[in-house]
């Protein structure tokens, strides 16, 4: 059964951090490009992050540039978004997509699977 599972959302305070966790089971995410997603209520799912299959390459929507890191490890078949100085704005639903376009598509229909969402809410 192809599965993927977000961890890692909850409460932090303005300027604080978290980590999230897109974990895969039933396929390997090395032949998968992974995309961080962020769904705010009302809104439609935008990308925030990806990390390509072919090559490692990394993409950041700029509104997160210089603030979170996405990264993979094959081994763990996980991939992880290190998310630095939050603002409110980043609250949303977070989700993780795997897509067998290697390009990191921005557009969430480009993406195969996907991970049931983990809440980040950013609030003093």
């Amino acid at each position: 059964q192809v599965q993927l599972v977000e961890s890692g959302g909850g409460l932090v305070q303005p300027g604080g951090s978290l980590r999230l966790s897109c974990a895969a089971s039933g396929f390997t995410l090395d032949y998968y490009a992974i995309g961080w997603f962020q769904q705010a209520p009302g809104k439609e799912r935008e990308a925030v992050s990806c990390i390509s299959s072919s090559d490692g390459s990394t993409y950041y929507a700029n509104s997160v540039k210089g603030r979170f890191t996405i990264s993979r490890d094959n081994a763990k078949n996980t991939v992880y978004l290190q998310m630095n100085s939050l603002k409110p704005e980043d609250t949303a639903v977070y989700y993780c997509g795997a897509s067998i376009d290697s390009s990191c598509p921005a557009a969430a229909l480009e993406y195969d699977h996907w991970g049931q969402g983990t809440q980040v809410t950013v609030a003093s």
